[in-house]
């Protein structure tokens, strides 16, 4: 996919799921969430190249621009949506798939253990993550995971469930019924 047709998808993502957002041309000069992971993708491709200095040094201009911090190192997949992105961090060793969305607050944190090389969080697919929710240590959130505002995740999440509170843990409902 060329850096053209991948701007045009991220900004049809975009309308698709901020409905505050009237135009492509609006969510292109003022969405943080887009600005963020577009400097990120360019930022991830210098890490990748061995300049990790400057990836680094333009991640922290692009945190103080769009209060959204994401290390260069970190794994993102297609499609993320940050929606008021303020306060947003993505630790170095995250992995995240396709198709997430994060709201303000989101933080995939260390917690000094070490899984699999990883101090951080890893998401599936189709992942939505509520306002200043904490996902902390080298866990696995399932596809279709919900993890609600303010809930403390320390513990992995199965495929399709939906987490809530402090520490984090299952609701019954019917997302999480029948499931294994």
């Amino acid at each position: 996919m060329t850096p053209i047709q991948r701007i045009r998808e991220d900004l049809a993502m975009a309308m698709d799921r901020d409905p505050a957002t009237r135009t492509r041309t609006e969510a292109f000069w003022v969405l943080s969430g887009l600005h963020a992971v577009w400097w990120y993708r360019m930022n991830h491709m210098l890490w990748g190249w061995g300049w990790k200095f400057i990836a680094r040094f333009i991640s922290q201009i692009v945190r103080w621009w769009t209060l959204i911090e994401i290390h260069p190192a970190a794994q993102i997949g297609n499609r993320l949506f940050i929606d008021h992105g303020a306060g947003v961090v993505i630790g170095e060793t995250a992995i995240i798939g396709d198709d997430c969305m994060f709201y303000h607050g989101v933080t995939l944190g260390g917690q000094g253990d070490i899984k699999d090389g990883r101090r951080h969080p890893k998401l599936g697919n189709h992942v939505t993550v509520g306002a200043g929710a904490l996902i902390l240590g080298p866990i696995t959130v399932g596809d279709s995971a919900t993890v609600g505002a303010g809930a403390v995740v320390l513990k992995d999440v199965p495929n399709g469930r939906t987490v809530v509170g402090v520490p984090a843990r299952e609701i019954p409902g019917p997302k999480n019924r029948n499931r294994s």
